[in-house]
This record gives C-alpha cells, structure tokens and sequence, in this order.
C-alpha cells in the first residue's frame, strides 16, 4: 500500500502494574481465557481498513513483558498482512500520560489520525474500532466513547454530606479507544505541561473539539477480581461454552438471555426534507459539505427508518412510540444513538437481532464511496450485520426533485416464542 493512502495509528496501554488484581503480575499479561489480556487486545485491531501502524507500550525497563508484547504482536496482528505498516514496542512512563506521549513519539509521521486504548479494555470490538476511526476521520474532531450514566449521582463535602444531586443526563463513562487527528494529538501531548486524566482532556486543554459517541458494553475495564470474572464468562458466551446470551457488564443493565425462539421480520421507513442550516449525518456517518436533514434529532433517516423495523419485528412499536418525536433529550442527537437504546431494549425483552438490509434513496449525498463505513457504523451499533445499499427514484417525487432523502430498512429479530405482537415497553 502506498504511503499516501490513509494509515490508522494505535496506541495500546499495556503499561499498568495490575496492583489491584492482586497476581503479581502487570496487567495487560495477566491471563485470561487461557491467554494474555494483550492477546485479546490486539485483535481487535484487525478490522480496521486501510493501513495501520500499532505501538504497545509497556512496563519500563521490564524485559519479560517487552518479549512478551513483541512475540503477541508478531502472532496476532498476522491477520492484518501487509495493512501492518509498523509495530513499535516502548517503554512506558510512570503515569497513563507519560505512557501514551512515549507511544505518539514511536507512531509514523504519515498517520493521519489515531486511536489510544487501554490493554485493560480487552474484549472491545474489531467494529467498534473501525466506527470510532471512521467517525475522526469524517469530523477530524475526538472522538470518544461514551456509555450513559444509570445510576443517581450525589456531589459530597469533605463530611460525606450530600450537596447536590447531579443531572446525570448530561453525563456519560466514558471508554477507550479514543480517537483523535494524529498531528493535533501529537502536538497537545508535546505542548502540555500538566497531566490530564484522559487522552481527551488532553486534546481538549490545546483547542481541540471532542464529541460523545455511543459506547460499548463490551469495552469494560478490567481493573479488579470481579472484572476479570466478567469478562471470563463474556468470553465463554461467545465461544459458546455456556448458555447463549448477552453479558452487558459495566453501567449498562443486563436483560434476560433471549432464547431462539420466532424469527420476525420487521420493515421501517422514514423520509427528511434537507435543512441547509444542519450538519448532514445520514446511515450514521457525517457527509462534509452536504446540505443536512430536517428533523428535531439530527435527521438520519437511515437510522430511523433501522429503528423502526427492529422495534416493528420485536412488537415493540415505532420511533415515535418509544423515544417520542420533541424530547428535549434527543434534539440533535445522532442516529446511532437511537439505534443503541433500540438494541438495548430488544435485549431487556430477550431479543437478538439476526441482520438489517437498509436502503436509501436519493440524489445527494453521494454514498458509492462510503457504503463499506455506514455498515461498519450500522453494525455496531446494532451488534449485527447491516448491509447498506443506495438508488435513485429516477428524478420522480420528493427524491427525484432533490428535496430530500428517503429509506427503507428490513430487520429480522429472534424473538422468545412466547411474546405477544402486541406487546409495547
């Protein structure tokens, strides 16, 4: 591949020193499933487009597991052949902040943006990745991960006594990888003077914009005992040693295990005028210099016409029904997000959705060349396999007329044998 063709840059944390799983050994090589933690890292690094360099940082001046973390380098990123652009193993600091700056200095010049994850946030999806990049690559903003918080939040004195109760709608936990323009992290790491608590403290402190994503149950950090438990049972659900079903470890709270029940089909549509004054964000991704979508959220109609046939499958109702159409929390709200909440209600109901086929119809935005990303955008949000397609109506009607986008999406659901169609939340 040339070297001017698009190269991601990772940053993986391996650095800590595991105090807290009480093994005597760094973190990131302790064992899990029967393999480092490192191990189950690195994979999830192979299915990220385009070129890729990776620098793991570890344990300064701990020979073991610098030989360790270049022989599980060697093994598990063969998968990205000759995408691999560079593997770099450094010594890292004594801080988070002092390991990552060390690790930006090892990455390639040509990099044009970069991700930083923690070895810790082991069983992170390849999709999640390739959605985090292809979001800074369509903004050139951060980009981070966030999960909602669910659990009521008091601000305490030095007493204990409380002293207010935070909103905790405007918060998120948020998760790595972060992401971020590789020349503009470089340069924050270079100019900061203080240690921050995160990658995007980081880049915000120089100037930098960072936007709230939608997380991922999966991407929970492995700090103690229990953690590790968890994250040994998500791992045998999904190599399918024990009973199906999700584990949704962290902030996010688990549903009942969805049993095979019925297969169902669902169908949604969804139709928006272009609003010149709104930012254009359709099948989840952002179209730069494109006239945007009316709509109180950020007019995907894409993601909506997905929500409603997922909600139409499981006999949940409609995007109307379920989030309302003037919520003040959903104003401006990005597509994916309704597509998260939708996959976690199907869940809570024991549902798994099976795959989604989207269609959209329109003149602008162009999407020949950004098929592949919506649908690695569409499948994590979902968890499931969506295939993205798009036409034209042959100039009749609205979307012939180059007033607006139209979509229409299939879903199949597996859904418990025993729930009724005429169910609703």
């Amino acid at each position: 591949m040339s070297e001017l063709s698009p190269c991601t840059g990772i940053v993986i944390v391996a650095a800590g020193s595991g105090t807290r799983l009480g093994l005597g050994t760094p973190k990131a090589f302790v064992t899990l499933a029967g393999e480092p933690i490192l191990a189950h890292a690195l994979r999830s690094l192979t299915g990220l487009p385009g070129r890729v360099a990776v620098t793991i940082a570890v344990p300064p001046g701990d020979a073991s597991s610098r030989a360790m973390a270049e022989e599980l380098a060697q093994h598990e990123l063969v998968p990205l052949g000759e995408k691999l652009a560079a593997t770099a193993i450094v010594d890292g600091g004594d801080s988070r902040h002092e390991s990552v700056r060390a690790s930006l200095a090892a990455l390639p010049e040509h990099c044009d943006i970069v991700l930083v994850h923690d070895a810790a946030r082991a069983l992170a999806s390849p999709d999640f990745f390739a959605r985090i990049a292809g979001a800074v690559r369509a903004t050139r903003h951060g980009i981070v991960p966030g999960l909602p918080v669910i659990d009521t939040i008091k601000q305490v004195d030095a007493t204990g006594r409380v002293v207010n109760t935070v909103d905790r709608e405007f918060l998120r936990v948020v998760q790595t990888p972060q992401g971020f323009p590789f020349s503009q992290l470089l340069a924050a790491y270079r100019a900061g003077e203080g240690e921050t608590t995160d990658d995007a403290a980081t880049f915000a402190a120089a100037g930098g914009t960072v936007e709230i994503v939608p997380g991922e149950a999966s991407a929970f950090k492995i700090t103690g005992p229990e953690d590790l438990r968890q994250a040994e049972e998500l791992l045998a659900r999904q190599r399918g040693n024990v009973a199906s079903g999700p584990v949704t470890p962290g902030p996010v709270a688990p549903g009942p295990a969805p049993s095979p029940g019925e297969l169902r089909v669902g169908v949604g549509t969804d139709a928006h005028a272009f609003d010149v004054s709104a930012p254009c964000w359709l099948a989840g991704i952002h179209f730069p210099n494109e006239r945007g979508l009316s709509g109180h959220s950020d007019g995907d109609a894409a993601s909506h016409a997905m929500v409603d046939a997922l909600l139409g499958a499981a006999g949940l109702g409609s995007i109307g029904s379920v989030f309302g159409t003037s919520d003040p929390q959903f104003q401006g709200v990005h597509g994916t997000v309704f597509l998260e909440a939708t996959r976690e209600l199907l869940a809570t109901k024991g549902c798994r959705i099976q795959n989604v086929s989207l269609q959209v119809v329109c003149h602008r935005p162009r999407f020949a060349e950004r098929v592949g990303e919506a649908e690695t955008v569409l499948s994590a949000s979902i968890g499931a396999p969506v295939t993205v397609s798009a036409t034209t109506s042959d100039g009749l009607g609205f979307s012939g007329r180059n007033e607006g986008v139209f979509a229409i999406a299939t879903a199949l659901v597996a859904v418990p044998a025993s729930t009724s169609t005429a169910a609703r939340p």
